[in-house]
């Protein structure tokens, strides 16, 4: 009995020394609807526009040569019915040939298109990261979690989701660098 008791004191002792007497910062969490963001994120919708505008305007000349295909290959359908076989195997190459061009010109132009947006909407990412970062020193935070596609968070509280607070914040901002890009441009 007495070893229990000695054994209780020590196991009370060891536990009461190990609670800290420094007081304990509370953490300041919140998150980011990273999806919502980069969908309300006036920059981001400018550079969505710009490269859709892009691509309709490089897609116009490429509609234009597949259009010319399409006549090419109605009239070669037509042409083989009353020529025959022998001439439709004789030509039929080259209008294969066209078509798979047309074919690698098209994955080019997408494959362009998606390089330069890319690269653009990485600088974008990184610059709102920059931004976020800096907004949880200045306000104090502990952890400011990410939500969206890739979701890091399985549950939060929507007191905590700070998305709209973020995309106010990054489109003023934007607004702003707009209008100084703006002065400097109207002063050339």
């Amino acid at each position: 009995m007495k070893k229990l008791l000695l054994l209780s004191l020590l196991c009370f002792a060891i536990i009461s020394c190990n609670k800290s007497t420094a007081p304990t910062k509370e953490m300041k969490t919140a998150y980011v609807d990273t999806s919502k963001l980069l969908e309300e994120y006036n920059e981001a919708k400018d550079i969505e526009a710009k490269y859709k505008a892009k691509g309709d305007e490089m897609g116009k000349e490429l509609e234009a040569e597949v259009a010319r295909f399409k006549a090419e290959a109605t009239s070669f359908q037509k042409n083989a019915q009353a020529k025959g076989q022998a001439w439709a195997q004789e030509n039929g190459a080259r209008l294969q040939k066209q078509e798979q061009e047309l074919s690698y010109a098209q994955q080019a132009l997408v494959q362009q298109l998606r390089e330069e947006s890319g690269v653009e909407m990485d600088t974008l990412v990184k610059k709102v990261k920059k931004f976020i970062k800096d907004y949880g020193k200045e306000k104090g935070f502990t952890y400011i979690y990410g939500t969206g596609e890739a979701a890091t968070i399985l549950y939060a509280e929507d007191k905590l989701d700070i998305t709209a607070e973020i995309v106010k914040l990054l489109n003023d901002k934007y607004k702003a660098s707009d209008k100084k890009v703006g002065k400097k441009e109207d002063e050339k």
